[in-house]
């Protein structure tokens, strides 16, 4: 018989010589067991991880002459076909090679047809992401609702292919990848078998490199076994693999913690001439840190190491490094290998992660002066704190006793809405405001607001001047809102009297105020002055024309529509009609 590979050889027979899954192992003994088997299953994972093997023991397991059972016996006939292969009734179909519809359909004209001499017939069909679009559809009923002799084992590397209609029709079953320590059983149980010496430390290596899979494992201890003479030795391991020794990851960690980077860039070169790769070596140093940060924060935790030991050499260089420093050395490397898949010149990438890791203990420390010129600012922020808090103790009596005083009169500076309302410069702009001024402002106030901004014209929407004097006058806004836009919005208060003195010549003076005080200012200043609206019968005995009769009527006129004063202007009064709809 010919020579057969370690992976081939030592295929486990049943469920229980599988490594881990034993999430899935229960489960799917549970069903034999109660007899709560179904029609499809899809098993999804890494590669290496023991799909296709499961789906051949679960077969075996049901058309065991003995079952079904929880494990099956490998001593009947059906078990020793279905292990050679030969049995008719379990058929193994690979997806990656017959992905079109017309092998799909073969499959299931031939479903229909019972089982020649076996219980039921079972379809493995592997890598089924490979289906074409035609062969799923095709697959679709019959996946649904097969035979009751028929059993369907879908198994992938990729689930997200499969289209969710499939995987509905399915129990999913999800293999993880293998931990280091089954790899490591797996493998002393083989060469145990096999009568090969091995070294523990060989085997870790192994099955650090094999990142879960337990066919690539296998696969590269039968390569270190050929490659060795009469032991396997790390060194053999080392080349075989491509993996790194923990003691150059020494050095290189070494030279980084005394910050000699032409130390570090020379190992890293003297690695890459030995044909490393340096994206599998930024890969490993990753995982050299990650061990260090164990040792650092858990040292009891010897068996989560993968490349260092927990050997006091190691716990001296880890107690060397910082927590916060291992996070950012990680966090470089991490980076530094994300970028190395889009270049071409992995080798520069590595070296600068090198340097930057070079310098994260400086950056991590503080130094004894800047320390100390910490601790001096942080004792004059003290004593100006405890001077300002003086400060404040002592102006709040003083506060206390002249708030009252000072409350009434920043009440009368504020409107009801929060708006300061300069009343007294109001008051005296009315003292000169004549109606011809007014008229000035009114008669241009169409064009000023054609001209604004947009957003500062809709400001203005329910504005109007009220009064005005010969360089200065009053805007009264409808909503207290608005007024308060209108002066906070630096913008609009440079721009708007700077618009007018373009279109009237004067460089006008703008106090805005809303409507509701505005009303009081006016009756307030009416009364101070002595001033009465004039009536029919007041108006004949009226023995002198006083002035402030003149400026009564101008404010009573303020209410005036600037669009109606504009069209006034324009085709006389007599021709404008006003109609409020």
């Amino acid at each position: 018989m010919s020579y057969q590979a370690f992976y081939r050889a030592y295929r486990p027979q049943s469920f229980a010589e599988m490594s881990g899954q034993t999430h899935i192992k229960q489960t799917l003994q549970n069903a034999l067991l109660y007899n709560k088997t179904t029609h499809a299953y899809l098993f999804s994972g890494p590669r290496g991880t023991g799909k296709t093997s499961a789906a051949k023991i679960f077969a075996k397991a049901l058309n065991c002459e003995n079952g079904p059972a929880k494990e099956p016996c490998n001593t009947c006939e059906t078990c020793k076909s279905i292990t050679e292969g030969s049995n008719t009734d379990v058929i193994e179909f690979d997806a990656a090679s017959n992905s079109r519809v017309e092998e799909m359909r073969d499959i299931i004209e031939k479903v229909r047809f019972a089982p020649s001499n076996a219980k039921y017939k079972v379809y493995i069909i592997d890598e089924v992401h490979m289906l074409s679009t035609s062969a799923f559809n095709a697959l679709l009923k019959t996946l649904e609702e097969p035979p009751a002799h028929a059993v369907f084992i879908l198994a992938t590397t990729e689930p997200h292919k499969i289209p969710l209609t499939i995987i509905s029709r399915c129990q999913r079953f999800d293999f993880k990848r293998i931990t280091s320590s089954d790899i490591v059983s797996r493998m002393e149980e083989v060469l145990t078998d096999a009568k090969i010496e091995y070294d523990e430390d060989v085997l870790k290596i192994i099955a650090q490199s094999a990142a879960g899979g337990m066919r690539d494992a296998l696969s590269m201890l039968d390569q270190v076994v050929s490659f060795s003479a009469d032991k396997m030795t790390i060194e053999d391991a080392l080349l075989v693999t491509g993996s790194i020794g923990q003691e150059v990851f020494f050095q290189l960690a070494d030279a980084l913690i005394d910050k000699d980077i032409a130390k570090a860039l020379a190992c890293i070169e003297k690695l890459i001439e030995d044909g490393k790769d340096p994206v599998r070596l930024t890969e490993d140093f990753i995982t050299f840190y990650r061990d260090l940060l164990v040792l650092l924060v858990a040292p009891e935790q010897t068996e989560l190491l993968e490349i260092a030991t927990g050997d006091s050499m190691f716990l001296e260089l880890a107690s060397k490094f910082q927590v916060d420093t291992l996070y950012k050395g990680i966090s470089i490397l991490t980076n530094t290998q994300q970028e190395m898949r889009f270049s071409n010149h992995a080798k520069v990438y590595l070296e600068t992660a090198i340097i930057r890791l070079a310098h994260v203990p400086k950056e991590g420390t503080v130094s004894s002066e800047s320390n100390s010129e910490l601790e001096t600012k942080v004792r004059v922020l003290e004593t100006q704190l405890q001077q300002l808090q003086q400060q404040l103790s002592q102006g709040m009596t003083l506060q206390a006793t002249t708030g009252t005083q000072d409350q009434p009169k920043r009440q009368r500076q504020k409107s009801s809405g929060g708006v300061k309302v300069s009343s007294g410069r109001i008051s005296e702009i009315l003292k000169t405001a004549t109606k011809t001024d007014i008229q000035v402002i009114k008669s241009q106030w169409a064009s000023i607001l054609q001209q604004l901004q947009k957003s500062h014209a809709a400001l203005l929407n329910d504005a109007e001047p009220v009064a005005a004097s010969s360089n200065a006058f009053v805007l009264k806004f409808k909503y207290d809102i608005h007024c308060q836009m209108a002066m906070e919005n630096k913008t609009f208060s440079t721009s708007f009297p700077q618009l007018i003195a373009n279109l009237t010549g004067t460089m006008y003076e703008v106090l805005y105020v809303p409507e509701e005080n505005w009303l009081k200012i006016r009756e307030d200043f009416i009364k101070q002055n002595g001033l009465k609206q004039s009536t029919p019968e007041t108006e004949g005995n009226s023995s002198e024309p006083n002035d402030s009769m003149e400026l009564l009527q101008a404010m009573e006129q303020v209410s005036e529509d600037p669009l109606i004063v504009e069209a006034e202007k324009l085709f006389g009064k007599e021709f404008v009609e006003v109609q409020d709809n």
